[in-house]
C-alpha cells in the first residue's frame, strides 16, 4: 500500500527542511533548505565537528582581523555544511543571506556572491544552489540583480500577496512563502483554536500566490514552507514544491493512501499588469499587520540565531 509521501512525490517536489543531513539520506529529498536556526542546530551535531574546526583555522589563514575572522568562518561553515548537504541530494542546496543584511540591496548583492564563489571553490556549481534572502524590498532588488548575473535566488520570510507579486516581477527563481508562521499569527490574532486545513490562512495565502503566478504565467517557483501539521501539507499537494520538517516527512511516511492534487497549473490566460512601485509595495506592507509583524520577527529571530553561532565560533578562533 502507498503512503503520502510516496504519493505527494508524485504530484509535488518534496524539499527537506533540515540540516541533518541523516534526514536527509532517510527521507531522499529532491532538494534541502537551510537557514541560520537549521545551522545553529547542526553545528551542534558530532558529524559537523570537522567542519567547524575546518572552517575555523581556514578563516585565519585568510585574514588577522578577528572580525574578518568571524565572517569568514560563518560563511565556510555554511558552505561546508550545504556542501556535505549536496552530496546526498540530486536536485538543489539552499544557502541564507546574513539576515543583518535584509535591508541593504548592495551588501546582499557581495554575501551572495561570496557564498556562491566559495561553493565554487569547494567544487559545487552555482547550478545546485538557491541563495536564501529575506522579501525585503531590498533583499528582492537584490535577488532581482543576482538573477541577471545567473546566480538563482529563494525569497524566504515571505508572507504577503505584494512580497510574492513583486518577486514574480523581479524575475526570481523560487519564493518560499510560510504557511505555518501565517496560521501562527492568526490564531494568536483571532483567539481562533484550529483551522479546517482549505480554510487555514496560510494555505490560502499559497493558494492565492499559486493560482496567480500560473494564471499570469509568471516562471517563479512556488514552494510552501513552515509546516504545523501535515493537514496544511495535504491541501497544498500539486504546490510546485513544498519543503517539510523531518518530523512531519516520517508522518506523511506513516500514513497510508493516495493525496488527492489540491492546486494545479491551468495555463496562463491573463497578462502581467505594471510592476508594483517600491511606494505601492511598502504601503501593502504596511495595511498586512501580519506580514509585517511575521517579516520582522523572522529576521530578527534569524539574525539572533546566526549571533549565537558566529558565539560559538568565536570561541574557537580565540582559543
Amino acid at each position: 500500500m502507498s503512503n503520502q509521501l510516496a504519493s505527494l512525490r508524485d504530484i509535488t517536489t518534496v524539499v527537506a527542511d533540515t540540516g541533518d543531513i541523516d534526514a536527509i539520506k532517510k527521507y531522499q529529498p529532491v532538494d534541502a533548505t537551510t537557514n541560520p536556526s537549521l545551522l545553529l542546530k547542526a553545528a551542534g551535531l558530532p558529524q559537523y565537528a570537522s567542519l567547524i574546526d575546518d572552517a575555523v583555522a581556514w578563516a585565519k589563514l585568510q585574514s588577522n582581523d578577528a572580525d574578518q575572522q568571524l565572517t569568514d568562518a560563518a560563511d565556510k561553515l555554511a558552505v561546508a555544511i550545504g556542501k556535505e548537504i549536496s552530496a546526498t541530494i540530486p536536485g538543489r542546496i539552499s544557502t541564507e543571506v546574513d539576515a543583518r543584511l535584509s535591508f541593504d540591496t548592495a551588501a546582499t548583492i557581495e554575501k551572495a556572491e561570496r557564498l556562491v564563489q566559495l561553493y565554487e571553490d569547494a567544487g559545487i556549481d552555482k547550478s545546485r544552489i538557491l541563495i536564501k534572502i529575506a522579501s525585503t524590498w531590498e533583499g528582492i532588488q537584490a535577488a532581482e540583480e543576482l538573477e541577471k548575473k545567473g546566480i538563482q535566488c529563494n525569497l524566504t520570510l515571505l508572507f504577503s500577496f505584494a512580497q510574492a507579486q513583486a518577486c514574480a516581477e523581479a524575475g526570481v527563481y523560487l519564493i518560499s512563502p510560510f504557511v505555518g508562521r501565517i496560521l501562527d499569527w492568526y490564531k494568536k490574532a483571532t483567539g481562533t483554536e484550529s483551522y479546517a486545513p482549505d480554510e487555514d490562512p496560510g494555505v490560502v495565502s499559497v493558494t492565492k500566490i499559486y493560482n496567480y503566478y500560473k494564471e499570469h504565467g509568471y516562471k517563479t517557483v512556488v514552494m510552501g514552507a513552515s509546516f504545523r501539521n501535515i493537514g496544511e501539507i495535504q491541501a497544498l499537494a500539486g504546490c510546485d514544491r513544498l519543503t517539510i520538517s523531518p518530523a512531519l516527512l516520517e508522518e506523511l511516511a506513516n500514513e497510508p493512501g493516495e493525496l488527492e492534487v489540491k492546486l494545479k497549473d491551468n495555463g496562463a490566460t491573463k497578462t502581467p499588469g505594471d510592476r508594483l512601485t517600491e511606494g505601492e509595495f511598502r504601503w501593502a506592507m504596511n495595511e498586512d499587520a501580519m506580514a509585517t509583524e511575521k517579516l520582522s520577527e523572522g529576521i530578527r529571530n534569524f539574525a539572533a540565531d546566526q549571533e549565537k553561532l558566529e558565539t560559538m565560533l568565536r570561541e574557537k578562533l580565540s582559543a
